[in-house]
């Protein structure tokens, strides 16, 4: 019996031919107001593409580990590593903590060291007591004494005979960070400067230890949209580049040491395209520093679930919220992953939802085998085309700032944050029209549903007291569920259901609140 093979049976079809199928199908109506999709971002997306459009895409034919880096770093797999953070104020409990976790499949650990002055060398040695540091990733967070932790992990790599390149892992600096979150530096912006590139020197003898830990995520949750955060992450990364160059800093050295972290949100497919892109433009900014030497200039890239989008009623939809987010994080490429618990935005999260924070990265590496393939997305006409539109977007903003002085000079002057607030206050009016639906918040909401017993005000609403005097406006971080949250928790402790609601909302909606469609 003759075998045919199944495609063969149908003609293909034109691109003209669809258009005309579809040109009659619509029936006179406009394609473009029709089926046209235009981003938040302002750039208008196909209702299909075909593979002639992939083919006019730059880089499309490079393979995975090749410069640019479009189609990722990895080359034999896409396994990526699962990250923990732990709060230390005990050292030796968050040794125990972080001994439990590594047995339930972290591979890496992120200490948040709450007072800078508890750093010492015996506290550390309790912290990394019976850890394994030349197996896992260790990082830490702390506001000052990197350089003293730094020095303190130099002596204990030493003192237990380990190659100082199987280190790896960051001290988390980002003096910009901390200038656009809080809007001053306990010191003098260049005396920050000097100071990180002193820590960057000294910690060459760690070549896989980065000392920047650049947070692109302070835009996205403060409301940038995909090309705001790409844009202005790589503005920043420029920015320290430079910093560090006209210090004395090796270009390659100062490019081996900068990690960015970026958030991850619901717009599941543009997300993937979003690590794409930031690779493929970052290697093209750091060409600029190091011409020719392609290895050092791979992207490191971490992601953190986005906050800006959770809720605290009906909570446990934020697990399906970071589930998705987290697939796209992995299917885009990022080297290592944190999944923030489902409660984490309105109390402090116990062992349950940690666990099943850990537990969601693991189903999608054991289970769902996330970490088999390099670059999943590869070849998809929809996937390639959203990684070019986001990348040229991304770089017209990027050009943009860098031409008006650079990072630092755009969030002196505000540019930053004016631009992030006009689309901060577009996905407000949203979530309050409901055009941004979040689910059992503002559609299909639980009306029998409390929350009081449950949360934790001071964490749900708690808002950043700043200096008097701040060198910048700082970048302020927004949940879009909190209007309709505040008008909950106060309904609830009125102990009254509204009936109706008021005649005046939508002259308020936007400014104070959204309406109670809940009621």
């Amino acid at each position: 019996m003759k075998k045919e093979k199944l495609f063969d049976q149908f003609p293909p079809v034109s691109t003209s031919e669809w258009m005309d199928k579809i040109t009659s199908d619509l029936k006179g109506a406009d394609f473009s107001r029709k089926l046209v999709w235009k981003t938040s971002e302002g750039f208008e997306v196909m209702p299909f593409y075909r593979m002639e459009d992939n083919e006019k895409l730059p880089f499309i034919n490079t393979l995975p580990g090749q410069f640019p880096y479009l189609r990722g770093t990895k080359i034999r797999n896409n396994n990526w590593l699962v990250r923990q953070n732990i709060e230390v104020s005990d050292y030796q409990a968050a040794n125990r903590k972080a001994l439990t976790v590594l047995m339930k499949g972290i591979d890496s650990l992120g200490f948040i060291i709450a007072d800078p002055e508890t750093v010492s060398r015996s506290n550390f040695e309790d912290l990394l007591k019976d850890i394994h540091i030349e197996i896992i990733e260790i990082n830490f967070l702390c506001n000052g004494k990197a350089k003293e932790i730094l020095d303190i992990l130099q002596g204990i790599v030493s003192e237990r005979g380990l190659k100082p390149e199987g280190i790896t892992g960051a001290i988390e600096a980002d003096p910009i960070g901390r200038l656009m979150v809080n809007g001053t530096l306990c010191v003098p912006v260049d005396d920050g400067f000097d100071y990180l590139a002193s820590l960057t020197k000294t910690a060459s003898v760690l070549p896989e230890l980065k000392t920047i830990h650049l947070n692109a995520s302070h835009f996205s949750n403060a409301g940038a949209n995909i090309v705001q955060e790409l844009a202005f992450g790589l503005s920043a990364g420029s920015e320290y580049l430079a910093q560090l160059t006209s210090r004395g800093v090796d270009p390659l050295l100062a490019a081996s040491k900068i990690r960015f972290s970026f958030g991850t949100g619901p717009d599941y497919f543009m997300e993937i395209a979003k690590l794409r892109a930031a690779r493929l433009l970052w290697s093209l900014v750091v060409k600029g520093f190091i011409p020719g030497d392609y290895e050092k200039i791979k992207m490191n890239i971490h992601c953190v679930t986005s906050r800006w989008n959770k809720t605290a009623y009906d909570a446990h939809v934020n697990m399906l919220r970071t589930q998705t987010e987290a697939m796209s994080a992995i299917l885009g490429g990022t080297d290592s992953l944190t999944i923030e618990p489902f409660d984490t935005v309105f109390r402090k999260p116990g062992d349950f939802s940690e666990r099943i924070a850990r537990n969601q990265q693991l189903i999608l590496k054991e289970e769902a085998y996330f970490d088999k393939v390099a670059d999943p997305s590869a070849g998809s006409y929809y996937i390639e085309n959203l990684t070019s539109l986001i990348a040229e977007n991304t770089w017209k903003l990027f050009v943009k700032t860098e031409e008006a002085g650079g990072f630092l000079e755009a969030i002196k002057s505000g540019n930053v944050q004016k631009e992030i607030a006009v689309s901060a206050g577009k996905r407000k009016k949203d979530a309050a029209s409901r055009r941004l639906i979040l689910l059992g918040t503002n559609q299909y909401p639980n009306n029998n549903e409390t929350a009081l017993k449950t949360i934790d005000e001071a964490i749900l609403f708690s808002e950043k007291q700043y200096e008097k005097e701040l060198d910048i406006d700082p970048i302020i971080p927004f949940r879009a569920a909190s209007g309709f949250e505040k008008l909950r928790i106060a309904v609830e402790k009125s102990g009254r259901k509204p009936v109706g609601i008021p005649v005046n909302y939508r002259e308020h909606c936007y400014e104070e609140g959204p309406f109670p469609v809940f009621f």
